[in-house]
């Protein structure tokens, strides 16, 4: 009997060491990385989905009796200032790139022991450790990825301070109402207050930044915290140096960020920030992001559902100066037959302005092709625009190397300019400073100082004037008009930057063209100057109106959240009432603008696009905003088709340039280029059109524009008026037109002499 229990025993032994190793194969396919696979990007928004409770997580205790994990005593770190960056080593080019805080994407961490604890305690929240620590990417407070739920707060002033207002950068209203203020702000000033993110998954929380309130009258900011997570929200651990809470070094001042990267990761759902000091004439109030690397959940459908991803294959980074540079010799080489690489000047520093052309015969303006332009960075710091049209250059080229029909056809009919960076003096600071950690302003401003947005000659007054006084003592057109002599001049407070976009713009005969910047979500057309004095908002519509909210529509409609009229607003301005589109003037009004220049002294239609509420977003999220901007990029740049073109020859088919199109109606007219070709942008309808030149018989034609893509041609022929046929005769056989008037008088005078 003893040997059968023995047998019986060692089949039991085996039967449970065969599940045991089922059950681990199982959790070995679990883990198995292609499980965790990112679904292609959804066009749902992530926010409008019901979301399920996360399950609870409970981490297995260390071994032994009644024993806990406690991290390994640790000095504070100090805080990390925009203003004092570091310099970042090379990267070795084979290694796979983390997902890091800084804009910079460089990788910031410490080793620690394998040995190291991490903290823990009853309720399960438990510290990462690992051998090499890895920073996270922010969780999304200032790209709004955190929605307004899941952002609470111990007690608020009012509304507008609410926890809702807590986020990175987020700017105040003009008034600072009740509704949109410039931070959170607790209710009461006591130890006892929080502002509180509920993730919503296990993330691995790595670090805090912080600022102050956004105000221009009051100066609020928190001089120390201390952090605490959770998993349920109702049981919290603080941070811990050693044996103690771990206060943390605030603000100094209500603008620039600080981080503070906690000494363990923390794994939970929940983080909290508990005040311990304030600036001593202000309240508790701050603005913050969270950075935090949320865990995979292969039980979880909706956060693999929601991962966005793309099947563009595109050098998804930051690019400073040298790196754009290289990648625009990249895509020179990979496309050498459409594409070119130029500069229209240099910046205060030196830098050379790179554009790259697009287009079936680079270098050269092809008679009846239009020209288009996207111009990015006017704005240093606004840097989501810059990767994008980057971005932009790369998929042109890949696409039309793979035939895409529409790029082929895009590519064929267009000459497309795309300058990336118009501040490039501006974007080294801000990338010095880092996506995350570079505030509202650093880098805005060119070198020396100025607004390049708004640094171009006011042409606006000059009209609004003439016509006010019925253009006395002289007409002054409509168009074209002449840029003061003052800004011509040497001592002109004028960027170098600024010079050269308008001499590249007179130059090229560009058709239509945008700028793209940050900070929003939304596109603005002209006018961007509002007529009545002393407003600062006030409806001020072109003379093209229809055609410019058109223009602003076809790039809104498309973007993937610019017409979401469920989505947050970015600041303050909600613009869901004209579609994700608002006038300039409407706006905030802004004299010298580039839209309006470019409008009243060229033929080019110009917008402003604002691609983004994160003017510089971290690089994991270049993926999910390139989704978002791509089929906008595209269906702009393809409105220049729209409307009618032709040439305007004279009666030898000789092209005439600088001749004038006029449409009835429409008290805004545009000029021929060079070969006497012209594009005059028009919504779908029938207009009477008019082309006249010096020296020429006006001609007037009725001109149909369809709704189908693709303008409509409309040529002209002029011929010679009387007056400058006799003046070509004359001049062939060396004498000069007879002037009537003078004749007269040369008879009379004969005459009186012979009569004395």
């Amino acid at each position: 009997m003893s040997r059968l229990g023995t047998a019986a025993l060692a089949l039991a032994l085996v039967l449970l060491a065969v599940t045991l190793a089922g059950v681990g194969a199982q959790g070995t396919a679990l883990e198995d990385p292609d499980y965790y696979g990112q679904e292609i990007w959804s066009r749902e928004p992530y926010y409008t989905r019901q979301e399920p409770e996360p399950e609870s997580f409970s981490p297995l205790l260390p071994a032994g009796p009644g024993k806990k994990w406690e991290p390994r005593p640790q000095e504070p770190r100090p805080p990390k200032k925009a203003t004092n960056p570091k310099k970042v080593p090379k990267r070795d080019k084979s290694a796979p790139e983390p997902h890091l805080p800084g804009k910079n994407s460089n990788k910031k961490g410490m080793k620690t022991r394998s040995s190291e604890k991490a903290a823990s305690d009853d309720h399960h929240v438990r510290a990462a450790h690992e051998d090499v620590r890895e920073s996270c990417p922010p969780l999304g407070l200032e790209t709004l990825k955190i929605t307004d739920f899941q952002l609470h707060a111990s007690t608020a002033k009012r509304y507008g301070l609410g926890a809702h207002r807590g986020r990175l950068n987020i700017q105040a209203g003009i008034n600072e109402n009740d509704f949109y203020d410039g931070a959170w702000c607790a209710g009461r000033n006591d130890l006892h207050q929080w502002i509180e993110v509920d993730a919503r998954r296990l993330t691995r929380f790595t670090g805090v930044i912080t600022q102050g309130r956004n105000s221009l009258w009051l100066s609020d900011w928190v001089t120390s915290y201390k952090v605490m997570v959770s998993n349920d929200s109702h049981t919290w651990v603080t941070v811990k140096n050693g044996s103690g809470d771990m206060i943390f070094q605030g603000n100094s001042e209500k603008e620039i960020p600080i981080l503070n990267e906690l000494p363990v990761p923390m794994v939970a759902r929940y983080i909290r920030v508990n005040p311990q000091s304030w600036f001593d004439n202000g309240s508790i109030c701050m603005r913050m992001e969270i950075l935090g690397c949320p865990l995979p959940d292969p039980n979880n459908y909706y956060h693999r559902r929601n991962e966005m991803t793309t099947t563009d294959d595109l050098d998804f980074k930051h690019h400073n100066y040298k790196e754009m540079r290289q990648l625009m010799k990249v895509v020179n080489e990979m496309c050498p037959n459409i594409t070119r690489i130029y500069n229209i000047g240099k910046s205060h520093q030196g830098l050379k302005l790179y554009a790259v052309e697009i287009s079936d015969h680079p270098g050269e303006h092809e008679v009846g092709e239009p020209e288009f332009h996207y111009i990015a960075g006017a704005h240093g710091n606004e840097v989501l625009g810059r990767e994008l049209l980057l971005l932009l250059v790369q998929f042109l080229c890949q696409e039309y190397l793979a035939r895409n029909a529409r790029i082929v056809r895009l590519v064929e009919e267009t000459r497309i300019h795309i300058l990336p960076s118009l501040n490039p003096d501006g974007y080294e600071k801000a990338y010095e400073g880092g996506s995350e950690l570079g505030g509202w302003s650093l880098g805005r401003w060119t070198h020396d100082g100025i607004d390049i947005n708004n640094n171009f000659p006011d042409l606006n007054t000059l009209l609004w004037e003439a016509e006010d006084r019925q253009n006395v003592p002289r007409k002054v057109p409509n168009h074209y008009i002449a840029i003061p002599e003052w800004f011509l001049s040497e001592n002109a407070t004028v960027a170098a930057e600024t010079r050269a976009v308008i001499a590249w713009m007179e130059k090229i005969p560009f058709v239509l063209g945008g700028n793209l910047q940050g900070g929003e979500l939304v596109v603005a057309y002209p006018y961007d100057l509002v007529r009545s004095p002393w407003k600062t908002q006030e409806h001020t519509p072109t003379p093209d109106d229809h055609v410019f909210r058109w223009l602003a529509y076809s790039y809104a409609s498309t973007h993937r959240l610019m017409t979401d009229a469920r989505r947050r607003v970015c600041h303050t301005e909600d613009f869901q009432k004209e579609e994700g589109t608002v006038n300039g003037a409407s706006w905030h009004t802004v004299a010298g603008s580039l839209n309006d220049f470019s409008y009243l002294h060229t033929n080019c239609f110009e917008l402003s696009i604002y691609v983004g509420c994160d003017k510089y977003p971290h690089e994991s999220q270049l993926p999910e905003e390139w989704e978002n901007n791509r089929e906008s990029l595209i269906v702009f740049m393809e409105q220049v088709h729209r409307g009618i073109k032709g040439l305007v020859r004279d009666s030898h088919g000789k092209g005439i340039p600088n001749a004038v199109i006029s449409v009835e109606g429409v008290n805004h007219d545009i000029r021929t280029a060079n070969d006497g070709d012209y594009w005059r942008l028009l919504n779908p309808g029938e207009y009477v059109v008019t082309a006249k030149a010096e020296g020429f018989t006006a001609s007037t034609k009725n001109c149909m524009v369809g709704y189908d893509m693709g303008a409509t041609r409309c040529d002209f022929t002029l011929s010679k008026t009387n007056m400058a046929r006799i003046r070509e005769i004359m001049e062939k056989f060396g004498k000069q037109p007879v002037s009537l008037p003078a004749r007269r008088l040369k008879l009379r005078g004969r005459k009186r002499r012979q009569r004395g």
